[in-house]
């Protein structure tokens, strides 16, 4: 039996895909693509098998393999089709084609199924797991189906368009009344699809305690959060909905937060994951995920997001904080937003994340006694003094992050939805965007081959 499937469709391919509608003096057009394959052996909300496909690669069907176009049809011979499916043979991915219909709606024709049909027996015939089909239409819009066999396909209900605009097609979702307010600044459609995104929350701390109640009373009804910690007094100046008595009886932080949407009741499933980001109890959740925001503020837990949203093309929204008391009295309080989407400079580029701090704290929290030998031998930084934390800058940090991504929903900062990175100057009371490159040789952004490619043995081509 085919699991339930939903489709993350990158940016970058999005806008090959629409491309296709340019082309061809109103012809239809059609082009290959590569999807990764992301597997999840229990849906967190659920509990069921799900498959996920992140589109990988895209290119159009060459001039010289092209037979006949007109607005109503395109014939192509099929040397490129199986080039294709070699590619995808050696890689375990999913072969896809895509086509366009200038002037007709987003769905298949009978000609569509006909056509299809042979090209997803060659498929199977071939030990492939399926063929994917994507019809776009003249006003943009998109409708996708899977072959499973030559005479068995599923439609494709739900695509999350994946990039600094944010998209999501998950059919019609009834809104509650509480969002009343709320609807009527951003209108039906778009409260629906923000309704609809799944969020994971990585981080109970400050800015993920912060978080959650703004995700709740936007809508989200479907959530996770990760953390290993418990409640301690130095939290009580920051983490909300804490008491005292909640770090007497050392309550785990997924706890806390439990307890906090169970009594709002406004209809968000949170389920909670006793993990950090990247240990084997938390994968399953993350890929289920439509956004994940980052709210830890350890580099091992950035690093390994870094990678993930590349590799999976899930949006990784990542808070920072940096606050400290000048020698003249004076202070330097920083926050930052950064975006982690196909197409913008991950954190290695914008030198948000150290790779050996991240290395440390991988070591520290699996080798504990390597790390005091190292540490007893200087060959580690050290973890030195507790940060400075204020929880009104803290807040203020997760609603950045919040706004951010209702601006890649929403459109409401401009078309070109989340900033790369968003920095706020809380002593100079102003906010600064700073443009950043990409880093030649970067080890998350340079490797084009990464992007979209999901699982694969090694894990995200880690060795550990």
């Amino acid at each position: 039996m085919t699991p339930a499937m939903d489709i993350i469709l990158l940016a970058p391919h999005e806008a090959s895909v629409r491309s296709l509608l340019t082309e061809g003096s109103g012809a239809e057009r059609a082009g290959y693509m590569l999807f990764g394959i992301a597997d999840i052996a229990s849906d967190p909300w659920l509990g069921s098998s799900r498959r996920r496909l992140i589109s990988h690669a895209f290119s159009e069907v060459p001039a010289g393999d092209r037979v006949s176009a007109s607005p109503v049809h395109v014939t192509w011979q099929t040397d490129g089709f199986m080039s294709l499916l070699n590619q995808a043979a050696d890689l375990g991915m999913v072969p896809a084609i895509v086509h366009t219909h200038p002037n007709g709606p987003a769905s298949f024709s009978t000609q569509d199924n006909e056509n299809e049909s042979e090209l997803a027996r060659t498929v199977i015939h071939k030990g492939l797991p399926g063929l994917l089909s994507v019809v776009i239409s003249g006003d943009g819009d998109l409708a996708a189906r899977y072959w499973c066999s030559q005479t068995e396909n599923h439609l494709i209900t739900r695509i999350l368009r994946s990039g600094p605009d944010l998209f999501l097609d998950d059919g019609s979702v009834a809104l509650p009344d509480f969002l009343d307010r709320q609807v009527r600044l951003f209108g039906e459609a778009s409260n629906r699809m923000l309704t609809g995104f799944r969020c994971a929350i990585v981080g109970g701390g400050a800015t993920g305690s912060a978080t959650l109640p703004l995700l709740m009373r936007l809508g989200i009804r479907q959530a996770v959060m990760l953390d290993r910690d418990c409640v301690e007094e130095t939290n009580l100046n920051r983490l909300h909905g804490a008491a005292r008595a909640d770090a007497d009886a050392h309550l785990p932080k997924t706890g806390l937060h439990a307890r906090i949407v169970k009594q709002a009741g406004l209809g968000m499933h949170l389920v909670t994951v006793d993990a950090w980001a990247g240990e084997e109890a938390s994968l399953d959740a993350l890929k289920s995920c439509d956004v994940i925001f980052c709210c830890t503020d350890d580099h091992s837990g950035r690093l390994f997001l870094n990678r993930f949203a590349r590799f999976y093309g899930i949006p990784v929204i990542d808070m920072g904080l940096a606050m400290q008391r000048r020698s003249d009295g004076g202070f330097d309080l920083f926050a930052r937003v950064t975006t982690l989407v196909a197409g913008h400079p991950c954190l290695i580029c914008g030198n948000h994340v150290s790779p050996r701090r991240a290395r440390e704290e991988s070591l520290r929290r699996n080798d504990p006694e390597s790390y005091d030998l190292q540490k007893a031998e200087a060959y580690l930084l050290g973890e030195g003094d507790p940060s400075p934390a204020v929880v009104t800058f803290t807040s203020e940090t997760a609603c950045m992050a919040v706004n951010e991504w209702l601006a890649g929903l929403t459109g409401f900062a401009g078309k070109t939805g989340m900033a790369q990175t968003r920095v706020r100057r809380f002593h100079a009371r102003d906010d600064r965007f700073p443009q950043i490159d990409k880093r030649d040789g970067c080890p998350c952004c340079h490797a084009a081959w990464t992007l979209g490619r999901a699982d694969m043995i090694p894990f995200m081509d880690q060795v550990t």
